[in-house]
This record gives C-alpha cells, sequence and structure tokens, in this order.
C-alpha cells in the first residue's frame, strides 16, 4: 500500500509537487546522499495522485464517468468540471490530433524522461549497494509501467523509450504488443525485486503485491487473460488482503482492502473533491459540479438481488420510489432524495432546502444544484463539515482488492474457468448480502459487467472498460440519460440531456498529438486518423 506522506519535512503542496527531479538533479551530487536518492523516486509516487480521480490527467480534471450513462456534468458552458464532458458526449468530433482533453501524451512523455534519466544517473553515479539500487529501479519501472498503461489504454502501440540516449533521438512507435510486452516486462522486474513488505521507515512504498494487483488490470486489458488470472491470484492467495465489512469504507484507504493508495494531508498535497461535488446545502458556493443519473441509479439491485421494476417512475407524474429497497452499495455511493447527508434529510428538489434541483441550460455554470435530482456520495468525506477554505484529505485508492477479486472474475470467464468467475464475483457480492449468481456464458458476463458498474462506480474505471471492450461505440451511441424533477411530492422522470450522445468508433484510439508529428520525424500516424 502507498501512502503519499512517505516524506516528513514538505510544508506545502508546492514542496510536494516539486519532487520529481529536473535536469540539475541527474547530477552526481544526487547520489551523495542516500536520502536525496529516496527524495528523487519519492517524486513518481505523485503520479498516482496526477492520474487518480483527484488529479488532472484523466480528463483534465472531470470524471470520465461524464462520458457515460453513469454521470452528468451540470453545466453547458465550456469548461473543466463544466460543459466540456457534455462537449464530448454529444460533438465527440471534437476530438482531433490538435487536442483531447483525456489525452497524456505530452505529460506522459515528460514523466517517462525523468523516470530513464533517474535510471540513467544511477548506472553512472550510484555508489550504493547492489540491493539497493535494486529496490530503487524496482520502484521506478513500476511506475514507468504505470504511465505507460495510460498511453496504451488510449492508443495503440506508443514509442517506447527505455533509456535516457533514445529520447534525444527521432524514434517511431512501436507495434501494441511491444506497448504491452514493456508495461509486463517492467511489472515483471518489480515483482521480483520490490519486497513483500517494507520496514516500518519505508513501509508507504510500493510492493510486490501492488505491483501483482496493477499487471491484474493491465493484462486485462493486454487481452492476455492467464497473465491476469495468475497475477490476480498471487495477490488473493497471499491473505495479505480482504474485503472490509462495510461498503462504505471500501474507499476510506488505510485498511485491509487498500492495495495501491496515495494519501493526502492538510499541509499538502490536498485536493478539491468535496467542494467539486458536494450539495450546495453543504454551505460552500460552488460545489454540485456533477451528479449521478437515473441510468446509473436502475443498475443497482435491490436487497434480495432481484431487479427493481423502474416502468412505474418513467412518468410525469410519479411518487417517490422506494430507494430502501436497493442494495447498500446504491446508498454508500448516491445522495439520494430522503436519504440523510451531514444530518439534514435530503430533498434534491426545486427550490429544496437541502439538495436543490435546476434544470440542465437554465444557465451557464451550475454550481451546487442537481439537475438529476441525485449528488455523488462516494468518495466524499461527510465529517468534512467545513468546506470553505478547508481541503479536502480524502484518500485516493488506486487498487483495492475487490477490484483483483473482479478482475480474476474476468480472466476466470476468457479462460472457460466459469466456477472459477462465479466464485470471485460472489465473494464480491457476499459482503452486501446479495444472493450467488451462476449464469454462464454470455448472460454471466452482462451480470459480471453490471457487478463491476455498481462495485466500482465512480472510481474511473467504466469509461476504460466500455472502451476495452469495445462496447462503448453500440451502448453510448444515440442515447440520452435521465434524472427525477421532484416537486413536492411529484417524481418527473425527466431527459437531462435535450439530444443524443455520441460515441465515435475510431476515438478508441486516440490520435497522435501534432506536436509529436512535428518534431519527430519517423513518427507516424494511426490508419485510423488520416
Amino acid at each position: 500500500m502507498i501512502l503519499a506522506t512517505m516524506v516528513a519535512g514538505f510544508s506545502s503542496c508546492n514542496d510536494w509537487l516539486d519532487l520529481t527531479p529536473t535536469d540539475s538533479l541527474s547530477s552526481k551530487v544526487v547520489w551523495e546522499d542516500e536520502s536525496s536518492v529516496d527524495m528523487y523516486v519519492n517524486g513518481f509516487y505523485t503520479y498516482l495522485n496526477k492520474y487518480g480521480q483527484f488529479g488532472s490527467l484523466q480528463f483534465s480534471g472531470n470524471l470520465t464517468e461524464g462520458l457515460t450513462d453513469a454521470f452528468k456534468y451540470s453545466s453547458y458552458a465550456l469548461g473543466n468540471k463544466s460543459g466540456n464532458s457534455n462537449n464530448y458526449v454529444f460533438n465527440p468530433s471534437v476530438i482531433s490530433s490538435a487536442g483531447c482533453l483525456y489525452s497524456c501524451w505530452s505529460d506522459a512523455y515528460e514523466q517517462i524522461r525523468r523516470m530513464n534519466q533517474f535510471l540513467n544517473s544511477m548506472e553512472k553515479y550510484s555508489t550504493f549497494s547492489v540491493e539497493q539500487n535494486t529496490k530503487w529501479e524496482a520502484q521506478t519501472r513500476f511506475f514507468r509501467a504505470f504511465v505507460y498503461f495510460q498511453l496504451a489504454k488510449r492508443h495503440k502501440g506508443v514509442i517506447l523509450y527505455t533509456s535516457l540516449d533514445e529520447m534525444k533521438k527521432d524514434k517511431a512507435r512501436s507495434s501494441e504488443e511491444a506497448t504491452w510486452d514493456l508495461i509486463e516486462s517492467d511489472l515483471d522486474y518489480a515483482i521480483e525485486h520490490l519486497p513483500e513488505s517494507w520496514t516500518s521507515s519505508d513501509k508507504n512504498r510500493v510492493t510486490k503485491y501492488a505491483a501483482l494487483a496493477f499487471k491484474s488490470r493491465a493484462m486485462l486489458y493486454a487481452e492476455r487473460w492467464q497473465k491476469a488470472y495468475d497475477a490476480a491470484n498471487e495477490v488473493i492467495n497471499s491473505k495479505i488482503y480482504e474485503l472490509v465489512s462495510n461498503y462504505s469504507n471500501a474507499c476510506a484507504g488505510n485498511n485491509k482492502e487498500a492495495i495501491l493508495e496515495f494519501d493526502y494531508n492538510l499541509s499538502g498535497p490536498y485536493h478539491t473533491f468535496d467542494q467539486d461535488y458536494c450539495p450546495l446545502s453543504d454551505g460552500y458556493q460552488s460545489g454540485g459540479f456533477g451528479t449521478p443519473t437515473q441510468e446509473m441509479v436502475e443498475c443497482y439491485e435491490k436487497t434480495d438481488g432481484t431487479k427493481m421494476d423502474w416502468t412505474p417512475y418513467h412518468s410525469a407524474t410519479a411518487t417517490r420510489p422506494p430507494y430502501e429497497n436497493l442494495e447498500p452499495r446504491f446508498q454508500s455511493s448516491i445522495i439520494y432524495p430522503g436519504c440523510t447527508w451531514k444530518g439534514h434529510v435530503m430533498e434534491n428538489s426545486v427550490n429544496g432546502s437541502y439538495g436543490t434541483f435546476m434544470a440542465y441550460r437554465s444557465q451557464p455554470y451550475m454550481t451546487g444544484y442537481t439537475t438529476t435530482g441525485y449528488y455523488l456520495r462516494k468518495l466524499i468525506d461527510e465529517s468534512h463539515i467545513e468546506l470553505n477554505g478547508v481541503y479536502s484529505t480524502h484518500p485516493w485508492v488506486e487498487i483495492r482488492y475487490a477490484e483483483v477479486l473482479l478482475n480474476k472474475a474476468e480472466a476466470a470467464y476468457r479462460l472457460d474457468k466459469i466456477g472459477e468467475a462465479q466464485s470471485a464475483m460472489n465473494e464480491i457480492r457476499a459482503r452486501v448480502n446479495l444472493p450467488e449468481k451462476f449464469t454462464t456464458g454470455a448472460v454471466w458476463f452482462n451480470d459480471y459487467r453490471n457487478e463491476r458498474k455498481v462495485e466500482l462506480a465512480y472510481e474511473g474505471q467504466l469509461f476504460w472498460d466500455m472502451r476495452r471492450w469495445k462496447l462503448a461505440h453500440i451502448e453510448y451511441n444515440g442515447y440520452r440519460c435521465h434524472g427525477f424533477k421532484i416537486t413536492g411530492t411529484n417524481y418527473e422522470y425527466i431527459d437531462v440531456d435535450y439530444q443524443d450522445r455520441k460515441f465515435l468508433e475510431k476515438t478508441y484510439i486516440l490520435p497522435i498529438p501534432d506536436s509529436e508529428l512535428q518534431n519527430n520525424s519517423l513518427m507516424l500516424q494511426y490508419d485510423e486518423w488520416l
């Protein structure tokens, strides 16, 4: 488990975020002191923050769930955490080689350069033991795999740099297969050389099992089912991790479920997630940038494992749905009408005191209101009462044990081990007292898709899952999202988009940016974007 509090003595956010090395830090002086080298490596840990839900590099600070049927950004005027997400789902033709808000090409290659620079300087200047050098290299190669994974899930084959000298020359992109080979190779090096645990002074660093857990994810994207299955099994068989009993604590961090984690603190680094997505009634004059959709709500089963019939509520004159009949993950993830949040019963209605509805496009920027009748609860700290000037410190859990079980389930299904697939998924369901499912074939996979969507809701997985399954152009085309406009006791089922959402099939592969094409004479654009 990785915690961002591993470095003492940094008193500001800028101090923490500036841990990554500059060119001047590649000199021999860094290698004269072990703590200086540790600081150099610590900078790579900040990538967990930058690519996480609280960071800026997945989708320029927006949640990628806004590109799916699970989430609706409230504003139509352009801006991050405002109308940009809506612009992308309504007009995906804005994606081009000139720019894409969920591309990370330039940032990723700058990070890769820094890691290769570190490995280069270690080879030149280090006088430390082979054992110590190997631990530093294993951490660095884990994060290099982590960053290359960010590129690989957006593109086909990319440019593969494994040394600093290579980065000084023009180089052609490699095949998709070679890209996944490098990611796998770096992760295997990390798995072989990272310890299963660290001493107390270094206990927050990445471990062998964090690397294995991440490999179980990466190999699903690579469609290397056996590799994903084996990596997940090693984590499971270690008996180090387990599901926490209460789903509400699954993403809390610092528990037995968290495998790969980044912590924050008020002296820095911190984030603004609570302020970004809180209801107006929390006393902060902003927030509510995006809210869950009715489509997401309808993915949750009832407590007995059956599906609720929502048809009677798809009308202009419905009564309040029996939300209390839905399984616990719903109550833990979504602020719904009638629930209690920060000591108040939420209304989420027109002119509501606790949760206020305002229709999409009522004003250019919507702050604090709900356009769907819901607010996001998951990942928001309910104990964070004073939001004005007080930033957020909720940890970001990059990988938790539940995902490893789901990764095993999917890999086992692909390997025709349906019994193991069922067992792994049923372990997830048992935590929230849902009955086991023993479906098979395509029916099981659809059940699994829904289970994964619900279990990992708003953790940044859904959009990328739909891309890797090549289902986004089918299910995310020609549809609209919905919610409830609540007036008194009347629940009016409404369209919250006013136009169809779209997904262009060619955007499964993001284009090579123009800047790379102009500066690298050996780079060729993908065929899909010629």
